[in-house]
């Protein structure tokens, strides 16, 4: 069963910086997608960044030029590097990992039980 877990949430100041690891394990035949998406309250969950196999990264409109997506050389830890962060990042943040367990099977989505970061003005 594949697992991932978030670390690195916690508290900041406006303009200040967090960077939040995301570590994946269990029986994988291979990975793919890896990244984040956040739910602040009350609203939908929406793409924080993701960055695929081949290292082609997408930033959601409201962290571009602000967070920056990098993912280990194992394919299987993914990080986030959150810059000038502002009081609307305040979130919890999602892990996620598209990856292939079966054979025959085909990619299926798997998700991180989220870390809360909270941003002070």
């Amino acid at each position: 069963q594949v697992q991932l877990v978030e670390s690195g949430g916690g508290l900041a100041q406006a303009g200040g910086s967090l960077r939040l690891s995301c570590a994946a394990s269990g029986t994988m035949l291979a990975t793919n997608d890896m990244g984040w998406y956040r739910q602040p309250p009350n609203t939908e969950r929406e793409l924080v960044a993701k960055i695929t196999r081949e290292g082609t990264t997408i930033y959601g409109d409201a962290v571009k030029g602000r967070f920056t997506i990098a993912r280990g050389d194992a394919r299987r830890t993914v990080y986030l590097q959150m810059n000038s962060l502002k009081p609307e990042d305040t979130a919890v943040y999602y892990c996620y990992l598209l990856a292939q367990v079966k054979l025959f099977g085909g990619v299926e989505s798997y998700w991180g039980q989220g870390t809360q970061v909270t941003v002070s003005s």
